[in-house]
C-alpha cells in the first residue's frame, strides 16, 4: 500500500456515507472518532475514507479545512501501516469531536491510537 491519498481511495457517495452513518461501529480517540463498516467496491480498493469536521464548533472555513488538512495528511501516512494487512473492505469515516483546534502531532499521535483500536476491534470475533 503506497502513501497515497487518491480519488479512488475517498470515500464520496452520499448513499454509502448515509449507510455508514445510521448502520456503521465507531470507535474513538478523543479528539477523533471513526466510523466504519464493511463495504464492498467496485474498483479494487480495499479502504475508503472520509474526514469531516464539525461547523458547530469550528464556525470558519478556514479551520474546519486546515483540521480536515491534518486528518487526511495524518491518515495518508498511516494507512500502510496499519491497512497492508487486511483482507476485508471497509468503509470509513473519521470525524474530529474535539472543541480545540489541533497541532500536526496531536492528530498524528491520536490517529494511530484510533488505527490500533480500530484494528484491534477488526481482528476480534464479533458476537
Amino acid at each position: 500500500m503506497k502513501f497515497t491519498f487518491n480519488k479512488k481511495d475517498k470515500l464520496k457517495s452520499k448513499k454509502l456515507i448515509e449507510v455508514l452513518f445510521t448502520e456503521g461501529r465507531s470507535v474513538s480517540a478523543y479528539p477523533l472518532r471513526l466510523v466504519y463498516m464493511n463495504a464492498s467496491f467496485d474498483d479494487a480498493v480495499l479502504v475508503k475514507a472520509g474526514v469531516s469536521v464539525s461547523k458547530r464548533h469550528f464556525k470558519k472555513a478556514v479551520d474546519r479545512n486546515r483540521i480536515k488538512r491534518l486528518l487526511r495528511e495524518s491518515y495518508r501516512l498511516n494507512k500502510p501501516d496499519y491497512f497492508n494487512n487486511i483482507t476485508t473492505s471497509y468503509a470509513l469515516m473519521i470525524l474530529y469531536i474535539g472543541k480545540d483546534k489541533p497541532t500536526y502531532g496531536q492528530v498524528e499521535t491520536k490517529m494511530n491510537q484510533l488505527f490500533e483500536k480500530f484494528i484491534g476491534t477488526i481482528s476480534k470475533p464479533q458476537s
